[in-house]
């Protein structure tokens, strides 16, 4: 399918797509199935029907009886020769027609177009059209928004009939040597029109070229490979241009003739130029000139490419960065640098959206010095989304004499930021976004002090530091997909209106930090990990009364009720927070004490007169001399012939998700003074894993396991846990040892692992802390948990 007419079929499925949801019938796709006529099983729901790519030849009357809510069809690349003037009687809501790649003859005869009133889109490119002369059913197409044409000959009068229809593009297929006869275009009234070149080395002819520049506010010239000096020409002779927007699709050109056609442009009156898909040869060594005054807007190139593998990319760079446009775009182009204009730049809006940028942008080496970039003083907003930007406190520095900067957006980026040097921004920044970076709280600090909207969505941001003291004029702060635990204090943000925390970490929001917040409005807290207990019960209330609109506070909780959910407890989980309730008497300490206290007193009195009656100290006693008796006896010390066959001091179990903190710090400062085993070094090849892992838990005198969220998830550390947890009843309890690597409350613990909450409950844990100056007690303690004296027996792979 060639561009122009996919591009048409996309814009006709558009509308088409949106309503194929209400049924599974709704969309049919017969493409390519050899049909040779409209198949009768149609469903009757059907509202896009998609029959390319066959051979039918006829339309008749009745094909499309059982589809009266047929809104779309597609039956290009067929044979079609004859359409029955009646077809399309029963589908009064067709919307988008394309007839496209087939043998249709005479554009004056299409007399079915007289059922098809409610026709948004019509494709009839690459039949067999001679004239472009089209019948009085036009005419009755009044809703026809897009309209796709092409013939041999174009002249006077052939659109006449279609004066009185609005259009919003006309697209003309310039097929094989077109002969057309000047102002034959007249009588059309489209927004925009788009000529589409079909042929290799095809040309548009100085009539059509005119006409499009005199006729149409929006001009799109579509897979052109040369004739760029004759449309210089024209255009710079072209007195009255109409155009005020111009689009290159899809072009092959070289620099020469590139720069040339964008400084005749920058001459005339056109106002916006765009240039996609443009694929550039010939690059040049050396900066090429551009015009310095201009009335164009706005300049944008889109998904260019380089076909030269010798170049100057500076003398790329100077040649764009210099143009005098107030909006420049580069999008979706591989450029890794943007130079500094020579002069003070007129641009207010710089786009280098999806490109390779790196943090050296805007900057220059002088003598092994980096030298800022001072003439881009009137750029107002700057857009960097999805480059290779690594360093925010760089980029500070980069944008440092943007005097004029007030929206900048950097989303999409690899940014993170140390907190150890100061950022430099300019000052008028109210704008910022940050989004999907590798932020973490530190950001605070390299913020502009003046920012009014701060997006930080989907960073890695814990905490919002309690003191800030330059963000006073922020108003809305999005926060969602992060790492926060409860809500910030807003003692920093006198004015914040707007606080989004959607898909973070909170678990019972303390709404008394609200109080800070005077003059917020919105708040989402939606999609976070709920524990439906006593300290949420002030949230539901605040939520209730949101909804209710009878809140003291004013605040409006987005996505309420539908976007909060209990994770905990177990009974309570995917119920919404507006179901639960949770009793007063429960969370108030002073009437639980009192529902408590009574009935215990008098257990207790119950109790103590039973113990006097029946003397039960003394069985108390002798069951206390038989517990100690039972520990004395597992806690004695190990005989040697109990360590036959043991040649490790533990077996190591983890997830593979920890693996890098088992193997940079576990391992270095254990296996010196252990022989530890871990099953990438000893887990031998050809064996089972099961084999693997009783052969390892058997030959390791203790088992740690390392214990996290993703510990809980790996099916193999459950079997590892199992398998150490039965050498436990044979060797003693001391023989696991649990290391809790973050913070892993039982509730998340899966009631298969039964075995691994019974131990937290009993036994004492290793945690691994944050702060770095307690990791050598750690390590010692972890040593010492493990130190045992085994046999001096060689260790190699595990084997049975």
């Amino acid at each position: 399918m060639r561009p122009a007419t996919a591009a048409l079929w996309a814009a006709a499925m558009l509308v088409g797509l949106q309503l194929t949801a209400s049924s599974p019938d709704s969309f049919v796709n017969l493409s390519s199935q050899n049909l040779s006529s409209v198949p009768g099983d149609l469903p009757h729901t059907v509202e896009s029907l998609d029959l390319s790519c066959n051979h039918i030849r006829q339309l008749h009357r009745g094909d499309f009886k059982n589809t009266n809510l047929l809104r779309s069809l597609n039956i290009s690349w067929n044979s079609l020769e004859e359409i029955d003037p009646e077809t399309f009687l029963d589908t009064p809501l067709l919307e988008n027609l394309d007839l496209s790649h087939n043998r249709l003859k005479n554009l004056s005869g299409q007399r079915y177009l007289l059922h098809t009133e409610n026709l948004l889109v019509l494709n009839l490119t690459c039949n067999k059209f001679l004239t472009m002369t089209l019948g009085s059913e036009f005419r009755s197409l009044v809703k026809l928004e897009t309209l796709a044409l092409g013939a041999k000959n174009i002249s006077m009068g052939d659109f006449k009939n279609l004066a009185g229809v609005k259009l919003r593009t006309l697209t003309l297929s310039l097929e094989d040597e077109l002969v057309y006869e000047a102002s034959s275009l007249k009588d059309v009234h489209a927004q925009r029109l788009q000529i589409a070149l079909t042929a290799q080395n095809q040309q548009i002819g100085h009539g059509l070229f005119s006409d499009a520049l005199s006729l149409f506010n929006k001009l799109e010239l579509m897979n052109l490979t040369g004739g760029y000096k004759e449309q210089s020409q024209w255009l710079s002779k072209t007195a009255e241009i109409r155009t005020s927007d111009m689009y290159l699709t899809n072009i092959s050109i070289n620099w020469p003739d590139l720069t040339h056609y964008v400084n005749v442009v920058l001459q005339t009156s056109i106002v916006n130029f765009t240039a996609s898909g443009v694929a550039m040869y010939d690059l040049p060594y050396r900066d090429t000139d551009v015009v310095k005054t201009s009335k164009l807007k706005s300049f944008t190139a889109r998904r260019a490419v380089v076909m030269s593998f010798f170049f100057s990319q500076e003398a790329v760079y100077n040649f764009f960065i210099n143009m005098p446009v107030e909006s420049l775009a580069i999008l979706e182009t591989s450029i890794i640098h943007m130079t500094c204009p020579k002069s003070q730049s007129p641009i207010r809006q710089l786009d280098f959206s999806f490109c390779a940028l790196s943090d050296s942008i805007f900057s220059s080496l002088d003598s092994q010095r980096i030298v800022e970039c001072e003439n881009l003083g009137n750029v107002r907003r700057l857009t960097l989304v999805g480059n290779n930007l690594k360093s925010l406190q760089l980029l500070s520095k980069r944008m440092q004499h943007m005097r004029s900067l007030q929206h900048l957006d950097l989303g999409l980026n690899l940014l993170v930021y140390d907190g150890v040097e100061e950022c430099i921004w300019p000052p008028n920044i109210t704008n910022m976004t940050l989004s999907s970076n590798s932020l973490t709280d530190t950001v605070f600090k390299c913020l502009p002090k003046g920012t009014e909207t701060l997006d930080l969505q989907n960073n890695q941001i814990s905490v919002v530091p309690s003191s800030i003291l330059n963000l006073k004029n922020l108003s809305s702060l999005n926060l969602n997909e992060n790492r926060l635990r409860d809500l910030p204090v807003c003692n920093d943000f006198p004015i914040l209106t707007e606080l989004l925390l959607k898909t973070n970490s909170l678990h019972a929001p303390s709404v008394n930090k609200l109080d800070s917040c005077p003059k917020l409005r919105t708040l989402d807290v939606s999609n976070n990990p709920f524990t439906c207990i006593c300290a949420l019960r002030t949230f539901i209330s605040l939520g209730i009364n949101t909804e209710k609109m009878t809140s003291n506070t004013g605040i409006q909780l987005l996505s309420w009720p539908s976007g909060y959910h209990c994770t905990y407890p177990e009974a309570s989980r995917n119920s919404t927070l507006k179901e639960i309730w949770i009793s007063e008497v429960s969370c108030d300490v002073g009437l639980l004490a009192a529902a408590i206290l009574c009935p215990a007193v008098v257990v207790i009195i119950v109790v103590l007169t039973l113990c006097h009656c029946l003397d039960i100290p003394w069985y108390v006693g002798m069951i206390w001399q038989w517990t100690r008796a039972k520990h004395r006896a597992r806690t004695r010390h190990v005989r040697p012939e109990d360590l036959v066959g043991v040649e490790f001091h533990a077996f190591v179990s983890y997830s593979q998700h920890d693996a890098d903190w088992v193997h940079n710090s576990l391992l270095p400062n254990v296996e010196g003074e252990l022989r530890v085993c871990h099953h990438e070094k000893h887990f031998v090849p050809g064996k089972t894993i099961i084999q693997n892992i009783i052969n390892c838990v058997e030959k390791s005198r203790r088992s740690v396991f390392v214990l996290s969220a993703h510990f809980v998830k790996s099916e193999w550390c459950h079997y590892e846990l199992y398998f150490a947890s039965h050498q436990r009843l044979s060797q003693g309890s001391d023989s696991v040892v649990l290391v809790l690597l973050e913070p892993l409350p039982k509730y998340l613990i899966p009631s298969k692992y039964y075995q691994l909450k019974s131990m937290m409950d009993r036994h004492t844990y290793l945690e691994w802390p944050q702060d770095r100056a307690k990791h050598r007690l750690f390590w010692a303690n972890l040593r010492a948990a493990l130190q045992a004296d085994l046999p001096n027996a060689p260790v190699t792979e595990v084997e049975e």
